[in-house]
């Protein structure tokens, strides 16, 4: 039995996403005779935590070392959330599969006080559907700030929540939701698919629709980095079409405009009826103007229609 090392930054939610791989490929293992173990490190990115990405190099800083683990052939493989992954990417070390994607939307997250009490009242109630309702109409304390260092979400919850001030939050998942119960935030913005694959969806007050707050490129989606040339069949059956191709599309939009995993540009592509439906926001860092686009195409050009969309909304934006 071959051992194959799959490589992964340390966080609880790092973990979660690479064990997908670890235990698909020894799920095939009497097929294929490849095995597979854990190995994670701390990255820089986790271990800087006083200050926002933008201003120490941007979410490249959580991939960068596992780069060099597997450029060493310390791992076989490396597993990361797509949306840290940066744009441009070593032809040496693909990205050789996409997971299928989890829910790839937004969503508000409050202290487990302001939740017990809208469980509370809904027990008054009696009625088990005002639960929903109550938790998606509740508004953040207006005293206190939402939580997000992502000016992404930053630009968009400012049309949401207008009358809200808006802190960068920084730590792993536990570590911001630990900030929030201790009352130094009146709500955090997080991602769904985050939540989700730890057991937490019970925290989730409020989804946002993806026309409300458009998801980062390649949001809810887990990418497997390998080396080239190397063989990876022992992967069969991991990999997602659909989600490579909303996936390619994205990036290749993001990456048209420059934008790294900080920039708040972004884009979210569907895929119905065989066509990618795909929704964008352009910033202008100079004039500090953004605007929203939509654009659909063939999804046998996926990365045509993410650079077609891009060129189009800078045009749109400049000529304003």
């Amino acid at each position: 039995m071959k051992k194959i090392i799959v490589g992964s930054r340390e966080s609880q939610l790092a973990v979660v996403q690479s064990m997908t791989v670890v235990d698909h490929i020894n799920g095939l293992s009497e097929k294929t005779g490849y095995s597979a173990d854990l190995l994670t490190m701390k990255t820089t990115g986790d271990k800087i935590l006083d200050r926002t990405l933008d201003k120490v190099g941007g979410k490249g800083l959580f991939v960068k070392e596992l780069d060099l683990a597997l450029t060493e052939k310390r791992f076989d493989l490396s597993v990361h959330s797509l949306k840290d992954v940066p744009m441009e990417i070593d032809p040496a070390l693909p990205l050789i599969a996409f997971s299928k994607r989890e829910d790839p939307r937004d969503v508000l997250v409050l202290p487990e006080s302001a939740l017990q009490k809208v469980i509370e009242e809904a027990k008054v109630r009696h009625d088990e559907r005002s639960l929903q309702f109550l938790m998606q109409s509740v508004e953040p304390d207006p005293n206190l700030p939402i939580g997000s260092s992502s000016l992404r979400r930053v630009i968009q919850l400012q049309k949401i929540f207008p009358n809200h001030k808006i802190e960068p939050v920084r730590g792993n998942l536990q570590t911001r939701l630990r900030k929030l119960d201790e009352g130094q935030y009146g709500a955090l913005v997080l991602a769904a698919a985050g939540l989700r694959r730890l057991g937490l969806e019970h925290r989730i007050s409020r989804f946002f629709t993806v026309d409300e707050m458009i998801p980062a490129a390649g949001q809810g989606i887990i990418a497997v980095q390998g080396r080239a040339g190397e063989d990876y069949s022992y992967l069969e059956g991991y990999a997602d079409k659909e989600t490579e191709i909303a996936a390619l599309c994205e990036r290749a939009y993001v990456r048209e405009l420059n934008g790294g995993c900080t920039s708040p540009v972004c884009a979210h592509a569907q895929i119905k009826d065989g066509k990618i439906f795909l929704s964008a926001l352009y910033y202008d860092e100079a004039s500090g103007k953004h605007c929203i686009g939509n654009s659909e195409g063939d999804t046998a050009h996926p990365e045509e229609l993410g650079i077609e969309l891009a060129r189009r909304l800078q045009s749109e934006l400049k000529g304003a």
